[in-house]
């Protein structure tokens, strides 16, 4: 290679050195005479002057260049004028002194600046992606992704996993979205999805007798779309044999307390990681992926608000309902209508109001003090823990309700007090979630997490008296608000199995046709064994401060699940579809 370092690496150690750079122009300043030119790679910037008495023609080439040319520069490395260092940049301490540059190739006027960090549309962005990947924000998320892996990957290894690939082509199976399938031109009328996790092949693996699996797997889901969604994303799959939780847990404490503060400046907060029944989180903290780097934890006032002669509160407990609050520390100066937005936003949530009271050291302002006799508001604020100065919420309807309102207005009086710093990383396992939930839409039994989770063998009984009071041995890991990684102890027996999918409503024949394989393995002497999948585009997304998983992922998608760089996706030719026995329908018109 002509190139002798990368930009980014130039250091006063190099001082007196004659080196050859390459890389792209980041900036071009014409400073009285002289030519500074910031040159770009990877690795960094570095400083290249141009003086026309000693190096006429690299003068007369950089007096011709813009941003984003693409140049070869040759000089020598010189310590900077004192007082002219930049200690905000590696290379602060030299420049270059360029006796030859060469324009290995221009660049077009651009569509957004690719040296400024300053706000771009992002289908623009998407659509110039790899401009976009230029820009040191993106490059330096795309670095931390391939740090991420690397630890990862060593880190496994060293644990006694064994990487192990499996197919993209495969059956469909249920994991709560929509599969993508894909047509065999082979088999006519047949069709593979692509994986929406590897579930069943890593359970295969055990049953192989692998012991303990990973894989950096690339998983693919037909779902609608939000910040941290992707319809392709990336998990770290794992699965081990003869293993309980606690021994899943064990692996990804050390994998990602390691990675967090050897690759960040990021404080874990609490070690060991705290493990949260999901009762208890959505009791305590509205949420399943509780934020626990602040505690305004939600309490239960039912006894109490009960008994008094407010109708909301008697009401929604002789119906069934609960009343539950928060303590705001702080936060009795809220405004009229600072508290008028909270409660728009319980209601957004489905509670049908707010209740509050501003505790100050006189008579609270309140919205139902009139109503509480003394004694009552006395032990209310007490089982509130709240004093003078605290602002108290209150909601009254269904436990469901008020786990939803009460969490979103937690989450959202966080933010506005400025209680999480992205410096912290709270790390949490939450566990023993409901095996069984109810449909929405349908009504029927469908599953939490997925259909292979082992039930607790002390539930068994109720799955054919009480099914939804049967708990998962299922597990997330949570952090900072967000769940980065869903697992469970899985099913090994097969009638365990057989009689879950019965539950689910399936079919013998469906049954056999989409699980025959795993539950004939099954009875091949298949191992206890548990896993989880942790993803990846999440985790980087918090690690490095950004709110949007489409910001840490190369070439994503956008919200509409379109690559617009390459115009994903598109029609195709009508041979292929002749080939593939497929004839396209156009969609009814909808009616107005």
């Amino acid at each position: 290679m002509k190139r002798t370092m990368m930009c980014g690496e130039v250091r006063a150690e190099d001082v007196g050195r004659t080196v050859v750079l390459q890389g792209w122009v980041h900036s071009v300043r014409d400073h009285g005479g002289l030519i500074f030119v910031d040159l770009r790679d990877r690795a960094g910037l570095v400083q290249v002057i141009v003086n026309p008495t000693t190096a006429a023609e690299a003068f007369e080439a950089a007096s011709g260049l813009h941003d984003e040319y693409v140049v070869e520069v040759h000089g020598k490395v010189e310590r900077r004028p004192a007082g002219s260092e930049n200690p905000r940049v590696g290379t602060g301490e030299i420049e270059v002194h360029a006796d030859r540059i060469e324009v290995l190739n221009p660049s077009l006027p651009l569509p957004f600046p690719v040296a400024e960090d300053v706000p771009v549309d992002e289908r623009l962005r998407l659509q110039y992606r790899y401009l976009d990947l230029r820009r040191p924000r993106l490059t330096r998320n795309v670095v931390m992704r391939h740090r991420v892996f690397k630890y990862i990957r060593d880190f496994m290894d060293a644990a006694g996993f064994v990487e192990i690939e499996t197919p993209i082509l495969a059956n469909p199976t249920p994991e709560g979205a929509r599969d993508f399938l894909v047509p065999s031109r082979l088999h006519p009328g047949c069709f593979y999805a692509l994986p929406q996790s590897p579930q069943q092949y890593k359970q295969l693996s055990m049953v192989a007798g692998m012991d303990r699996y990973f894989q950096i797997a690339r998983c693919f889901r037909d779902e609608d779309l939000r910040a941290n969604r992707a319809v392709e994303f990336t998990q770290l799959d794992l699965e081990m044999s003869f293993v309980e939780p606690e021994d899943v847990f064990a692996v990804c404490e050390e994998l990602f307390t390691g990675l967090t503060e050897t690759l960040t400046d990021k404080r874990v907060l609490t070690k060991p990681w705290p493990r949260i029944t999901w009762q208890t989180a959505m009791d305590r903290y509205g949420s399943d992926k509780p934020d626990l780097r602040y505690e305004l934890s939600i309490v239960d006032v039912s006894d109490i608000a009960g008994a008094t002669d407010f109708q909301v509160f008697r009401g929604a407990v002789e119906s069934g309902g609960v009343v539950r609050g928060l303590r705001v520390p702080g936060a009795a100066g809220f405004t009229r209508r600072q508290i008028d937005e909270l409660s728009e936003l319980a209601k957004v949530a489905g509670a049908r109001g707010l209740a509050w009271a501003a505790l100050t050291d006189g008579e609270p302002r309140s919205s139902f003090g009139r109503f509480l006799t003394e004694g009552q508001q006395s032990a209310l604020w007490s089982r509130l823990e709240a004093g003078p100065g605290d602002l108290v919420l209150l909601v009254a309807d269904a436990v469901s309700v008020v786990r939803a309102s009460l969490g979103r207005l937690r989450a959202e009086l966080a933010r506005r007090l400025e209680l999480a710093s992205n410096k912290d990383v709270a790390w949490a396992f939450v566990t023993e979630f409901p095996w069984f939930e109810r449909d929405e839409v349908s009504g029927r039994l469908t599953f939490m997490h997925h259909p292979f989770t082992m039930p607790y063998e002390e539930d068994l009984p109720l799955l054919d008296t009480d099914t939804l009071r049967v708990r998962a041995k299922a597990y997330d890991i949570v952090a900072n608000g967000e769940e980065h990684a869903s697992g469970s102890i899985r099913v090994h027996r097969a009638d365990i199995q057989n009689k879950l999918f019965e539950l689910l409503g399936y079919s013998p024949e469906r049954i056999e046709s989409n699980f025959g394989h795993i539950l004939n393995a099954f009875r091949y002497g298949a191992p206890p064994h548990g896993g989880i999948a942790p993803g990846l585009d999440r985790i980087v997304a918090m690690l490095v401060d950004e709110d949007n998983i489409r910001e840490v992922i190369p070439f994503p998608k956008n919200q509409s699940a379109q690559d617009l760089m390459m115009g994903a996706p598109g029609p195709v030719q009508a041979d292929q579809l002749e080939e593939l026995y497929i004839r396209l329908v156009e969609p009814a018109p909808v009616s107005s």
